[in-house]
């Protein structure tokens, strides 16, 4: 049979050497209510009408006019100095733009659901993803890792070889050649994790045998369930809803010249030879995170004998489809097509092409959000973990404003209204559509993560946006944009999220047991299949409680205090022997530190009179390096151990110093030492530098969290001076 000819015009490149990237003076920012979409401009006429920003060019390493400043002499004067700088970064609308990348698994579904739609990558974005695709390759060996951090693995190196294959790179490339090597060496793409089989086996180049099933029959269960998907956590169901109805439907790619090549390429013998039964629990060494539990490889064996008949009793697959597409259905319109998260959001446009067609309205709106989760940087364009941190790195700015004594300033009132204007535009003013029936958690009156668009519920984003209008709305000449009639509805969706422990997770309450953790499928990730309790969101939530309280010490006042002594009990039941706090959203026993010490003073609890708060700073006291200042690693999620990173980081400094200075620490010079550190660090210019990554999720994944290295810094120098006044002196 003779194979198709490929008529992907960039798959058709095969180039043997890099193009000619763009001209970073050419790409603009557009923020419209949050969204952050970048655009290029192909002619003069177009970029004298639109000139380039200072936030533009900072944030694609372009050089900047900015003046420098005296060096600052006092933890203030460093504050200022870096708020003076900040502030000339913040967007239009209010909140302050950035990356939210890391991960390195994202990128591939986008581009593979554009090569199996037919839907041609703009050509700043093609060539701007080759760019950051090679800047991103691991020097040593050329392969990508989970996250930009990580070492090489067969996920991040087969799935991003495809994408550069597919935007035009060819075999005979030299990154290519040399990432072909790398993914050999490990195995070849046979033994990629279960994400990465799912998005081969839709391009058309790993066989669907190969995937563990992924029923849609699941979404047919009764809600009472533990198993029902309605009970996973909210990330780990809508990420499965999509892959069950391209599984069912095992949507592929056609073979082409161009598929057939990725064939020969990917493995490490003839395609046509691979045993695809037995590749379906083969992950890779080096990738294997959360191996399967004899408890999943049983359900595995049992749903791949259902798969052999389940066509024999369509009406059972159809009516689980058309509850998967109603589930899909209103997750895009209740996010206007955003989604959730950037895996999903490619899947679910992956879907609405098979389902609904290239000329219907879903298809064309997925398309038309797409430049929402792209980030144009100075080592190209990446895709971004959702569609992006915006209020999330508001409401800190705010707060930290507000303690180094900047948001009554005069000078920078104009940045805090800006600031407080954003806050105010981003809180969720109604419920989901059908909420009740596609699982969502209440919304109106809560806070997202992003943008409002985005618009689901997360707790300690709404607390933390509590805070920030609360005291934002204290300063002098300040509007009172969110009255506490607003406040209420926020307080009721923060009540409603508190579990049974005392503790509060992500987006929801805790809905199912940890056991579910046994069935958990992606191999990569930790503790995806259920909401769990977090240190950093339980105090986020009982220190917005007690924000409202400055505002209202009525509304429902009883059941506020009983939460808030839930969730001190909580912060100290989670404590481990050593002292320490475990943090799952970023990195990782400083991050949790600081919160969970924040936790016990509101109530009164120090250094003094807590054993707990006393733990906690001994642990801290035990990591900091000789320089004065703490650097943590990623691995540190990773591991459950607290791990050293070779060099000291301004962020998890500011991390380990608030947290200090909570406590009442008894003794200046530690958190002095830190101090100097983060004032050490800062540039002429105000700015500090980026340092290594900052964030986490799921344990095995960094994600980055740029915002950190200003608003952590400024919070924790206002702090200090608050404490120990505004000098440096021993």
């Amino acid at each position: 049979m003779k194979i198709p000819l490929e008529d992907y015009s960039s798959a058709n490149l095969n180039l043997s050497s890099s193009p000619q990237f763009t001209d970073f003076k050419n790409w603009r920012l557009k923020v419209d209510e949050g969204a952050q979409i970048w655009h290029y401009l192909d002619s003069e006429e177009e970029r004298k009408a639109w000139p380039q920003s200072l936030c533009e060019k900072y944030h694609l390493g372009l050089p900047i006019d900015v003046p420098e400043l005296d060096k600052a002499e006092t933890p203030l004067q460093a504050a200022r100095n870096g708020f003076e700088f900040y502030r000339r970064l913040q967007t239009e609308d209010g909140h302050w733009a950035g990356e939210y990348g890391g991960p390195m698994f994202l990128l591939p579904g986008l581009i593979i659901t554009h090569y199996i739609t037919r839907t041609p990558v703009p050509e700043a974005t093609r060539l701007e993803i080759i760019r950051y695709l090679l800047n991103r390759a691991n020097k040593e060996d050329g392969g990508w890792g989970i996250h930009t951090e990580g070492v090489s693995t067969v996920f991040g190196t087969a799935l991003n070889y495809a994408v550069l294959r597919i935007l035009g790179l060819g075999p005979d490339h030299p990154a290519m050649a040399k990432a072909r090597s790398t993914l050999h060496k490990l195995g070849g793409a046979a033994s990629i994790p279960a994400w990465g089989k799912f998005w081969l086996a839709a391009l058309g180049v790993y066989d669907w045998k190969g995937v563990n099933p992924i029923p849609p029959e699941l979404w047919a269960l009764p809600k009472f369930l533990p198993v029902y998907p309605g009970n996973w956590w909210v990330h780990c169901r809508l990420v499965y809803l999509p892959m069950g109805y391209v599984y069912s439907h095992r949507i592929a790619a056609p073979l082409t010249t161009f598929t057939q090549s990725l064939r020969e390429e990917l493995y490490t013998q003839p395609y046509e030879t691979i045993n695809w039964d037995k590749q379906r629990n083969n992950v890779a060494e080096v990738d294997l995170y959360m191996p399967h539990t004899k408890i999943m490889d049983f359900l595995n064996y049992t749903l791949t004998y259902y798969e052999s008949f389940a066509k024999r009793i369509p009406f059972l697959r159809d009516y689980s489809l058309k509850l998967t597409m109603d589930q899909i259905r209103w997750e895009d319109e209740n996010t206007s097509y955003v989604d959730i998260g950037p895996v999903n959001k490619a899947m679910n446009w992956l879907v609405c092409y098979h389902h609904y067609g290239k000329d219907s309205f879903e298809f064309k709106e997925h398309v038309k959000r797409n430049p929402h989760y792209l980030w144009m940087g100075a080592e190209g364009m990446m895709m971004n973990g959702t569609d992006g941190s915006q209020l999330w790195d508001a409401t800190f700015i705010a707060q930290a404003c507000a303690e180094a004594d900047l948001a009554k300033d005069p000078a920078y009132r104009e940045n805090m209204i800006k600031t407080l204007e954003f806050i105010d535009l981003t809180q969720i003013r109604e419920n989901p559509k059908d909420s009740d029936q596609c699982n969502r958690q209440l919304a109106k009156g809560a806070w997202p993560f992003s943008t409002r668009r985005h618009g689901y519920t997360v707790s300690d984003c709404t607390a933390e946006a509590i805070k920030a209008a609360v005291i934002i709305q204290s300063q002098p000449e300040m509007p009172t944009l969110i009255k506490s009639e607003r406040f209420h509805d926020t307080i009721d969706v923060l009540l409603s999220m508190q579990n049974p422990s005392g503790g509060f997770g992500s987006y929801e309450r805790n809905r199912a047991t940890s056991l579910l953790e046994a069935l958990n499928p992606a191999e990569v990730f930790g503790n995806i299949m259920v909401e769990y309790d977090y240190p950093e969101c339980t105090t986020a939530a009982l220190l917005g409680f007690r924000s409202f309280i400055k505002v209202d010490p009525v509304y429902r006042r009883e059941e506020i205090e009983e939460a808030c002594r839930k969730c001190v009990k909580y912060i100290k039941s989670v404590q481990g022997e050593d002292g320490s706090w475990y943090g799952a959203w970023a990195i990782c026993y400083t991050y949790a530190a600081m919160f969970a010490l924040a936790s016990l003073a509101s109530v009164g609890e120090y250094y003094e009179n807590s054993d707990s708060a006393k733990r906690g700073c001994d642990f801290l006291i035990q990591h900091q390096k000789e320089d004065g200042g703490w650097g943590e690693s990623y691995k540190s999620c990773e591991t459950h151990v607290y791990c050293q990173h070779e060099k000291s980081q301004v962020v998890n400094t500011a991390f380990a110093v608030m947290a200090l200075l909570d406590a009442k620490y008894p003794h200046k010079e530690p958190i002095r030492r830190g101090i100097k550190l983060i004032m050490s660090r800062q540039q002429a210019n105000g700015e500090w530098l980026q340092e290594a990554i900052e964030g986490v999720f799921n344990k095995n994944c960094a994600i980055s969290y740029p915002n950190y290295k200003f608003s952590f810094t400024i919070w924790a120098l206002g702090k200090y001076a608050k404490v120990y006044g505004d000098s440096i002196e021993p």
